[in-house]
């Protein structure tokens, strides 16, 4: 299955990139989403803005693009033969491990805005803060392994 994707595979690369960003532009913004929404949480009038503005940003950029990554990035390596068995694949692997590791994320970040909801927050503003570095970790090593691919 080396190869499948043909002369679409240069489309399909540019797509997953494209997507890529528009999910990385959602995981940098939506942690900020819930620092304002948790020390909004003494006014009445501002979880429900808050609440609106991450359903809306989940439903129409984090989730589309969660799926269309993850849907694009695994036929990109089908192409490269990762389901074969193709040596030299190691820098892959990492990345997938750290692209499940990001998504694990976004399903935390989901989590949170839920207990957000209830009122009943876990983290204080300054460790949310501290959280909304993952993703620029995360993304930092996946593009140079995607990059350099030292191994």
């Amino acid at each position: 299955m080396i190869n499948w994707l043909g002369q679409a595979y240069l489309w399909v690369l540019a797509a997953h990139i494209i997507f890529v960003i528009f999910w990385m532009a959602g995981l940098f913004i939506f942690p900020r989403y819930l620092v304002h929404h948790q020390e909004g949480l003494a006014d009445p009038a501002e979880p429900p803005r808050w609440e609106a503005r991450e359903a809306l940003l989940r439903r129409m950029i984090l989730t589309p693009s969660l799926i269309i990554v993850w849907l694009l990035g695994l036929a990109l390596a089908a192409n490269m033969g990762l389901f074969n068995g193709q040596p030299g694949l190691g820098w892959l692997h990492a990345k997938l491990l750290l692209v499940i590791i990001l998504t694990g994320y976004h399903g935390w970040m989901v989590s949170y805005s839920r207990k957000l909801k209830a009122r009943k927050p876990t983290l204080n503003a300054r460790q949310l803060r501290m959280v909304n570095e993952v993703p620029a970790v995360l993304v930092t090593l996946i593009v140079i392994l995607a990059v350099v691919k030292p191994f």
